[in-house]
């Protein structure tokens, strides 16, 4: 970009004193007028040379560029419904951060039969969920802490989970056939670590030495059954099936003398006895005892109130679900905004509902615009180029959550899920990536060489060339965008 200061001086030129002053006016205005169309014919080459790029081969592609003053700067196909992908999170974030504010915190209460007794004991403990979806084994170490804190020291009975917040679908039947994979976790008003653990395959160090292989978190709710082996070109595999009460987690394939560490991310199967052995492993380790079973039920009616356990305030949790695309997330917040319009249990049928209403209120072009989940899982969901512009261009105008959504985005270079991607773009975008199979997405923020920061949005969908293809033609078209 050229110095400000070289503009104004080139711009005076033609006001000598020979020169009447509305001339010069005259002239000033045309010259920025033919500068401004020159620039706007160059961005709209450089952008349509972008999109025939291999990744957009026998694609259906929808594409939309904005500037700050609402200007369109590029348009292709902008109000084409397309399978958005994780873009679909982008609305999500919108109406939790409208409906709820960057500040507010999800409780989770604990509760017990009675006030702690003397000697710092009571006879059952319940923990009632309240859809908080950024707990984790630190936060639950927290949660025991505060507990400890205030005296706790024995429960003589049983530990009662209680998820009567959110209905009981766990899996939403738009995404198909489940798996065990992470991004698949089960939603619940109760949950640990977004429904998900981690296996970690640590290959020996010398030959004749087996494999080491551990869960995170280490709690005896995981029955470990490996037969990773040393040698050979079998891949990796992690399957994981309820057993019981407890969840086994099979682990085979083969690895090589000094390879490389492996992790293999995984989701449970059942997300709310996940949650009570990660709160046993906590209190445990603060040395609260804990006599009794665990047991999912709703809280009695007599039971009093412990802890008020507040969780990190939503603009973090928007900032992990934008940053990293947590799809756990985004599904806990739609049934949040279900049960926090009076609709309990949540359910998303009731939170897509707010969704919609808040996208609308904020003016969101919704035509044509399809939502059957909160993160874009399900190639079911519909929305256009010019819906994500709306969001994005009403969240970056709110005074009272539009920081915190700005910088809930991956930096473009730097972290998140564009921190390898777009390096011609580094620093000079912050956007929400998408992919699903046949689908890829990229919406957000670019500050331009000529048009200054704008708007935009590229779905890409079906390219021929595959997925990788569809990912590179979408950061072509940034890339050309800021430059």
């Amino acid at each position: 970009m050229r110095p400000r200061a070289a503009l104004l001086c080139r711009t005076a030129t033609p006001a000598a004193p020979h020169i009447p002053l509305r001339i010069a006016i005259a002239l000033g205005v045309g010259l920025w007028l033919v500068a401004g169309m020159a620039q706007a014919d160059d961005l709209t080459d450089r952008l349509t040379r972008a999109l025939k790029q291999p990744g957009t081969q026998g694609a259906r592609v929808g594409a939309l560029v904005v500037a700050a003053d609402g200007t369109t700067l590029f348009a292709q196909n902008p109000t084409q419904p397309l399978i958005p992908a994780s873009n679909q999170k982008i609305l999500t974030a919108l109406a939790a951060l409208a409906t709820f504010g960057p500040a507010h915190q999800f409780s989770t209460m604990v509760l017990a039969d009675a006030p702690l007794a003397a000697d710092g004991s009571v006879t059952s403990l319940a923990v009632r969920g309240g859809g908080d979806p950024a707990l984790t084994s630190e936060e639950l170490w927290r949660l025991a802490a505060d507990l400890r804190a205030l005296g706790l020291t024995h429960v003589r009975g049983e530990l009662l989970l209680d998820d009567g917040y959110f209905d009981a679908q766990r899996w939403n039947p738009a995404w198909g056939e489940g798996s065990a994979r992470a991004y698949h976790a089960g939603v619940a008003a109760l949950t640990a670590n977004y429904g998900s653990f981690d296996v970690t395959v640590t290959p020996p160090a010398r030959a004749g030495a087996a494999p080491r292989v551990t869960i995170d978190p280490p709690s005896p709710f995981f029955q470990l059954d490996s037969s990773v082996r040393v040698g050979g070109d079998a891949p990796l595999s992690v399957e994981r099936s309820a057993a019981g009460e407890r969840e086994r987690v099979t682990v085979a394939g083969s690895v090589r003398p000094s390879g490389t560490v492996t992790h293999i991310p995984r989701s449970v199967s059942d997300p709310v006895r996940y949650f009570g052995a990660v709160l046993r492993m906590q209190l445990a380790a603060l040395g609260i005892q804990l006599d009794g079973p665990t047991r999912v039920a709703p809280t009695p009616s007599s039971f009093v109130e412990l802890l008020p356990f507040q969780g990190k305030p939503l603009g973090q949790v928007v900032a992990l679900l934008m940053k990293y695309s947590n799809n756990n997330i985004a599904e806990m917040l739609v049934k949040n905004l279900g049960a926090n319009a009076g609709n309990t249990p949540g359910s998303w049928s009731d939170g897509l509902g707010v969704v919609r209403q808040q996208a609308t209120a904020h003016g969101v072009d919704l035509s044509g615009v399809t939502l059957v989940d909160g993160s874009g899982l399900s190639t079911e969901n519909r929305v256009t180029p010019r819906a994500l512009v709306d969001a994005l261009r009403a969240a970056q105008a709110s005074f009272a959550f539009g920081p915190d959504y700005v910088a809930a985005l991956p930096i473009a270079g730097r972290d998140g899920t564009l921190r390898t991607r777009a390096p011609a773009a580094v620093d000079a975008a912050r956007a929400k990536t998408g992919l699903l199979d046949g689908a890829a997405a990229l919406s957000g923020y670019a500050h331009t060489r000529d048009h200054g920061d704008v708007v935009f949005s590229i779905l890409n969908n079906g390219a021929s060339a595959g997925d990788a293809a569809a990912i590179a033609a979408n950061d072509a078209f940034l890339e050309a965008l800021v430059r």
